[in-house]
């Protein structure tokens, strides 16, 4: 039985977990809904001005909590574009974004990494809470088919090989309580699209997030990636995505799953077969015998020429589920 809101009245509370480009797609059709939003990011990425911050100040990484701000704030657009401002020139500053420094400020000022986050999304009227997976300067490893381990979030796609698991250090692992808890009080739980084994897993596996995951009474749906990823999910049917949590957390934690259910133009096609990815197959069979519900439907922005899903289309879609 999942839980049912017990006054009417009340927003229902959805949660987003995730991190990379895929995840704020989804927040900014969300933060534009009636409901109580709570995205929970991941702190493992360490490549860019963010592995600099990491290295040199010791906080948990501030890129994706960067994007997320910028996706769930309601501001002058000017705002968001200084935010978001990557320097290209000084020898420190090259590299660097406005948003990651401003993280690393007041993280500084205030010292706690979180308590800096509330501060910035307070300043830039975030519609919705945010909170870091962990609290702790996170590192992300992978063990390869081949037995090899890689070490870094930004290496592992280098690396090129088929990934076995992933597992985060060092050890023990601290999630972030307030995280814990809002996945316990949702009425929907949406693992977002994005890179499955260097942006989503990580907040998966996170000690604390998987059982919350797995003893949740809300609803908890999976947003389908439109490709595949070289270095991480070639050759991923969506069967295969589902499968590679469930190898992480365990059985009985994904009960939906969200495919888009229109053909891809061609053109698109051969933009992303030049970086060795292709359309994921959505192999229904496969995910019925996982025991998911499956969610079709025209789901992409037909507007851009990269591949992206629709953020209104997307949030309206998961609206309904709650």
């Amino acid at each position: 039985m999942k839980k049912v809101n017990a006054n009417p009245a009340e927003k229902k509370r959805i949660v987003v977990i995730g991190g990379g480009t895929g995840m704020p797609v989804l927040l900014r059709g969300l933060k534009e809904l009636p409901i109580d939003l709570t995205a929970l990011v991941t702190v493992a990425d360490d490549g860019g001005s963010t592995g600099r911050l990491r290295n040199e100040m010791d906080i948990p990484a501030p890129g994706d909590i960067r994007n997320v701000i910028a996706a769930m704030s309601d501001v002058e657009p000017m705002l968001i574009e200084l935010f978001q401002h990557r320097f290209n020139r000084g020898n420190g500053l090259s590299g660097h974004s406005m948003g990651n420094l401003l993280l690393a400020a007041m993280t500084s000022i205030t010292g706690d990494f979180y308590t800096g986050i509330e501060e910035i999304s307070r300043v830039l009227n975030v519609k919705g809470h945010i909170y870091p997976i962990s609290n702790d300067n996170l590192s992300l490893h992978a063990e390869m088919v081949d037995g090899e381990i890689i070490s870094g979030e930004s290496k592992i796609p280098q690396a090129n090989k088929q990934i076995k698991r992933v597992f985060l250090q060092p050890e023990p692992v601290h999630a972030f309580p307030n995280a814990v808890d809002s996945i316990y009080n949702a009425d929907l739980v949406v693992i977002s699209p994005g890179s499955l084994y260097t942006s989503i897993l990580p907040s998966l596996i996170t000690p604390h997030i998987d059982e919350a995951i797995s003893k949740t009474k809300a609803k908890v749906v999976y947003v389908c990636n439109l490709m595949t990823q070289a270095g991480e999910t070639t050759g991923y049917t969506a069967s295969h995505h589902v499968e590679a949590i469930i190898d992480h957390i365990g059985e009985n934690t994904v009960d939906s799953i969200i495919v888009h259910n229109e053909s891809i133009n061609q053109a698109i096609r051969q933009l992303y077969a030049e970086e060795n990815a292709e359309p994921v197959i959505y192999d229904t069979d496969c995910l019925l015998n996982l025991g998911l519900e499956i969610i079709e439907g025209d789901i992409i922005d037909h507007r851009r020429k990269t591949l992206r899903h629709d953020t209104k289309k997307l949030a309206r879609l998961l609206y309904t589920l709650v």
